[in-house]
């Protein structure tokens, strides 16, 4: 897997300032990443969370699996 920092990307309508705007939080938005820069052009990707390893894995029918 390449080297690099994730930059992710966020959903215009899912901003802080959409959601100030809303009279919402900012600190409840969940920012939406886009799959391509997560899996940065491989198939699979391993994701850490909780000292757990997980397995995110783009299949030939377009769906993405998240395994333990």
């Amino acid at each position: 897997m390449p080297s690099g920092s994730l930059h992710p990307v966020l959903h215009p309508a899912r901003s802080a300032e959409a959601i100030s705007a809303q009279g919402g939080s900012a600190s409840s938005c969940a920012c939406e990443l886009d799959s391509a820069c997560l899996l940065q052009g491989q198939r699979e990707v391993l994701i850490r969370h909780g000292g757990e390893c997980y397995r995110l894995r783009h299949t030939r029918n377009g769906k993405l699996i998240l395994t333990k």
